[in-house]
């Protein structure tokens, strides 16, 4: 063991008691940081303007402060363009975190001073904790790969501009800095296919030790790499490979292909970052769920999602939450977001300490007839089909056929991405119907009462989903394919690409 890594290793030990000792005081640094969040908002144009001086309690704070999306917020952040001072949060802020809006065009999410900790603070108690519950920390003297966004930054007046992923990239301390790979010329690189080729050949000869990505994109990666250097498992090209740290999506539809790629099951930890805030992270290698972030800088609320679209949705705080809801999440931050619907849904499986599942996205759903179905019942639905049928599958999306061309009653079209086809697809189709019967009572009453046919399954060959982010310009990097769509966006353009499915 270097001095680095002993070093480190007594850090992670003190930084990891002392989040678990926070995470078991949730509510109280929840009304701690709800109060501190108001405080240095009265003095704010957008705290004037919502008279945030009458705020006293938690019901005062929902009677203040609406529920907004990014469009609500989008005339404070001009002002802020424009070099006002003090509008959303105190100061100004210190970078944006740029991401893909849904209506219209980009959005641009504040970093302060006083929010980046959350953000880069929480990344390193995420390997931190783990290296003080398993002892193990020797990957920190080796080399580590972040896949992520390009660096570059561009200027929204004087403040600077881009991906999270690329930002963190001028963020990582010196200690880790000397370990980290790609290189920042390559990291820069805009094209995925070209970028890819640059990090294998970066990489395809050093002592990675930890790889950090999105799943999907890993595994782009790991093929690239294998088919460059001829060996048949990552762990061949890289012996000492021993952690492997994702977010962004759920990691077990991944599981099976990514293990077959690496040669066998390495430790990992779940992170669950956005641009709006690092909301939670795994921190027990033998037990499902992700820490909530209850003392940094994010006072949280939750909605039942399916109250959400109400005309007056409840708002929850961490004190009334209950076990197994889906809840839609909102956040109020250090940043200057105030009553942010970020879109994601959780459910809480721990009280004590607090921790999550996440469960999709608010707005990624199918209930073109009633059923509300939701991403964490699709994948969990494919698994347990799976283990009756295998398969391999590489990627999925499912979206409803309301009136099929083919006649008939409507059903839910699955377009699946087979490395594997299974023996039989039909049996596979009937096994995945009966696992989404059992997962969600309003379908499992659609297909009883002959509302909606049984789901249909469409394959498509293993690199569909990405000729389709390709064909839309949004291959590689952060992005990711939606599970479920409630409209047929993402099917059309797969019928498009593979009219033959």
């Amino acid at each position: 063991m270097s001095i680095k890594s002993f070093l480190i290793k007594q850090a992670a030990r003190y930084i990891s008691k002392q989040k678990n000792g926070q995470a078991l005081k949730g509510l109280q640094y929840q009304e701690k940081i709800r109060k501190e969040l108001v405080a240095v908002g009265q003095a704010t144009a957008y705290g004037k303007d919502h008279q945030f001086d009458k705020i006293v309690d938690y019901a005062s704070f929902k009677q203040q402060v609406p529920l907004v999306d990014y469009e609500a917020l989008r005339p404070y952040v001009e002002r802020i363009n424009a070099g006002e001072e003090n509008v959303l949060w105190k100061g100004r802020p210190k970078y944006y975190a740029k991401t893909s809006g849904t209506t219209s065009g980009a959005k641009y999410i504040p970093l302060t001073k006083e929010s980046i900790p959350n953000h880069f603070g929480t990344a390193r108690n995420a390997v931190f904790n783990y290296i003080a519950q398993t002892g193990k920390v020797d990957f920190m003297d080796g080399k580590m790969i972040f896949l992520s966004g390009s660096p570059e930054l561009e200027k929204k007046g004087d403040i600077l501009l881009g991906r999270l992923s690329g930002i963190s990239n001028h963020l990582v301390p010196n200690w880790v800095k000397g370990n980290q790979l790609p290189s920042y010329e390559t990291n820069c690189i805009e094209d995925w296919e070209e970028k890819l080729d640059r990090i294998v050949e970066e990489t395809m000869n050093a002592d990675m030790r930890l790889i950090s990505g999105i799943p999907p994109w890993v595994q782009m990666y790991y093929e690239r790499l294998l088919e460059r250097t001829g060996k048949k498992t990552v762990l061949e090209v890289f012996p000492n490979l021993s952690i492997f740290v994702y977010g962004g999506v759920n990691f077990e539809p991944y599981r099976e292909k990514l293990e077959s790629l690496v040669g066998g099951r390495i430790p990992s930890v779940e992170t669950y970052p956005a641009s709006e805030g690092f909301i939670a992270y795994q921190d027990q290698q033998d037990a499902p769920g992700l820490l909530l972030n209850v003392n940094s800088g994010i006072f949280f609320e939750f909605i039942p999602a399916d109250q959400y679209f109400s005309e007056h949705p409840p708002r929850l705080s961490l004190a009334e939450v209950e076990l197994g809801v889906n809840y839609a999440l909102v956040l109020n931050t250090n940043a200057g977001l105030w009553g942010y619907s970020i879109g994601d849904t959780v459910q809480f499986i721990s009280k004590d300490p607090y921790r999550i599942l996440v469960t999709g996205r608010i707005k990624h759903y199918i209930s073109a007839f009633g059923e509300h179905v939701i991403g964490k019942e699709v994948e969990q639905a494919l698994l347990e089909a799976l283990e009756v049928e295998p398969a391999k599958v590489v990627e999925f999306s499912v979206a409803p056929q309301v009136t099929p061309p083919e006649g008939g009653k409507p059903y839910h079209e699955w377009w699946i991405a087979f490395d594997q086809l299974p023996q039989n697809l039909e049996l596979l189709a009937e096994r995945l119907d009966l696992a989404m019967r059992k997962q969600n009572i309003y379908y499992e009453d659609l297909v009883r009462d002959k509302i909606l046919q049984p789901l249909k399954i469409r394959p498509v060959p293993a690199d569909a989903f990405r000729q389709y982010m390709k064909s839309i310009g949004k291959l590689g990097g952060q992005n990711k394919v939606p599970r479920l769509a409630d409209d047929r966006k993402i099917a059309d353009k797969l019928r498009e690409l593979f009219p033959s499915a």
